[in-house]
């Protein structure tokens, strides 16, 4: 196998991003190797690398590495042109250890194991819901429950709008997790996104019907971030009236054809191993999404 040299990209935002889209099929570049993802985090005092991996002249991959104190991250990388297998993968991530002043862990998006990798965490699974089809046969995909609660919120006369300023979501998701003892990104980093990409974040929240009590309520609330061909599921949230009728089912459909109309062709609604329960993991396979495979996050040793 031919060495795998390691260079600055040298890019710009759009470079950076006509570059990802150069590389990508389904599903594409992850959230956190956006350009966006890596300025936030730069604001946020993180030392940031944008780095190029080529062999025998040719760009294979890009990638982008955040790092404090000498310990650097490579989360859901490096983005590999097609045709890149596990071996090559794992010589890439050693090289890019060897080019790094410090420690490297990383979680890549192509599984990658063997000599030089030391398994910190398990592989975890991400599902990815492809929106390529079109909405007739997206909604036949969908599980049967997952699609009778869907019949059944459209049937109660919810009203789902488009959320301007989600204040209100970021605060009562944030208040969730501090109840229910997760962790998760805080809502700083969503406002931060909208900054760096224009028409960047979607946010939605279901309204409760005008002839209930809860006429006019905050039910549900999503909030997704748009990057390339995809986006990412970033915040949801439902309180119990919203629960009891389905709300979030209805919700995460109008923006799955909000998303499709806008171009988006893949949608990474997180992961299904989470500690939050099978609940959950069954809640986002039921629109059809598949769970792919993501690498071990390992130790990189320098090769």
């Amino acid at each position: 196998m031919e060495r795998i040299e390691i260079s600055e990209s040298g890019l710009d935002a759009a470079g950076w991003a006509m570059a990802l889209a150069a590389f990508e099929g389904l599903p594409g570049a992850a959230l956190q190797q956006q350009w966006s993802y890596g300025q936030i985090a730069r604001a946020g005092g993180r030392d940031l690398r944008r780095l190029v991996l080529s062999c025998a002249g040719r760009r294979i991959g890009l990638v982008q590495a955040v790092g404090r104190s000498g310990l650097w991250l490579v989360s859901r990388g490096p983005v590999w042109r097609a045709g890149v297998g596990a071996d090559q993968a794992r010589a890439g991530l050693r090289a890019l250890a060897r080019h790094l002043p410090g420690v490297l862990i990383a979680t890549p998006e192509v599984p990658a194991a063997g000599f030089g990798l030391i398994p910190l965490v398990t592989p975890r699974h991400q599902a990815i819901w492809r929106l390529g089809p079109e909405p007739a046969t997206l909604r036949a995909g969908l599980d049967a429950k997952w699609r009778n609660r869907l019949a059944a919120a459209e049937r109660s006369g919810i009203a789902v709008v488009a959320d301007p300023d989600p204040g209100w979501l970021l605060q009562a998701e944030a208040d969730q997790r501090r109840a229910r003892g997760y962790g998760g990104v805080p809502g700083d980093f969503v406002t931060a996104w909208g900054r760096g990409a224009r028409g960047g974040v979607l946010a939605l929240a279901a309204l409760g019907p005008t002839a209930s009590a809860q006429a006019g309520e905050n039910l549900a609330g999503v909030v997704f971030l748009r990057h390339g061909s995809g986006a990412t599921y970033q915040i949801g949230w439902s309180g119990a009236a919203g629960r009891a009728c389905g709300a979030h089912n209805l919700l995460l459909w109008q923006a799955a054809l909000m998303l499709r109309g806008q171009g988006v062709r893949w949608l990474d609604l997180g992961d299904v191993n989470s500690g939050a329960g099978a609940g959950l993991m069954r809640f986002k396979l039921g629109t059809g999404a598949e769970a792919l495979s993501l690498g071990a996050t390992s130790l990189v040793l320098p090769g």
